[in-house]
């Protein structure tokens, strides 16, 4: 069974910042691409970041340069290191995982979804 577990949320000040991790489990995850899509309320879901991989990152143009995305394979993680935090970046962040390597901007790549985890910033 695959899971995918996400954690690292929570409430945070504009101009600070949280690192998420998504842990995986049931699969090779070496050789997974891993993303991460947010959805704010009253919003559609939003690509957010991706590691492929062959360690490839692919952002959204609005966290280029605040957030980076990275994977530790001995510990089937990857992390979402998020600075800079504004007010338009609270939302729910859930990370998903796909055996494929191009196309990771679009949620129907992939095959396997976390439950995923809250981040809220203040002003």
């Amino acid at each position: 069974q695959v899971q995918l577990v996400e954690s690292g949320g929570g409430l945070v000040q504009a101009g600070g910042s949280l690192r998420l991790s998504c842990a995986a489990s049931g699969r090779t995850f070496s050789t997974d691409s891993i993303g991460w899509f947010r959805q704010a309320p009253g919003k559609e879901r939003e690509f957010v970041a991706a590691i492929s991989w062959t360690d490839s990152t692919y952002y959204v143009d609005s966290v280029k340069g605040r957030f980076t995305i990275s994977r530790d394979n001995a510990k089937n993680t990857v992390y979402l290191q998020m600075n800079s935090l504004k007010l338009e970046d609270t939302a729910v962040y859930t990370c998903a995982a796909s055996s494929r390597l191009l196309g990771l901007q679009a949620p129907t790549t992939y095959e396997y979804w976390g439950q995923g985890t809250q981040v809220t910033v203040s002003s």
